[in-house]
């Protein structure tokens, strides 16, 4: 699914060409994930990785990855946040990672997720810290 180029651009061309393939729910969702997570954290660091988009600070912090039926965000270190809105609804089985599945016609918790992103990313900081 993930057939965008991955040489020679800087995140934003790769980013813009990931949505541009997806002309349906999946980009303007992941469009609209990518607005929020830099609202949450302005200085967040945008990568292009394993051919995906990827947010860190201080160390990871999630990955967007587009799949047929969803729109999935893996947070590295999701085992170890706090989850008051109960986002996390895949990957739970997991020691370490957790990860949010947007499906087609879902509203998406804007506030929740920056709150959560916030989170991951104090927690890397404190962990920067140990």
């Amino acid at each position: 699914m993930n057939k965008s180029p991955t040489k020679g651009s800087n995140f934003a061309e790769l980013f813009a060409a990931r949505v541009a393939e997806l002309p349906d729910w999946r980009g303007k969702t992941l469009a609209r994930v990518r607005a929020l997570i830099r609202k949450a954290d302005p200085g967040v660091v945008e990568e292009w990785k394993w051919n995906i988009p990827v947010w860190s600070h201080q160390g990871l912090v999630c990955t967007g990855e587009t799949y047929k039926n969803a729109v999935k965000l893996t947070f590295a270190k999701g085992a170890s946040l706090k989850d008051p809105k109960h986002l996390f609804n895949s990957s739970l089985e997991g020691n370490v990672r957790r990860a949010i599945d947007i499906h087609e016609g879902e509203k998406l918790d804007e506030a929740g997720l920056k709150a959560l992103f916030r989170e991951a990313v104090a927690f890397n900081e404190v962990s920067a810290r140990r």
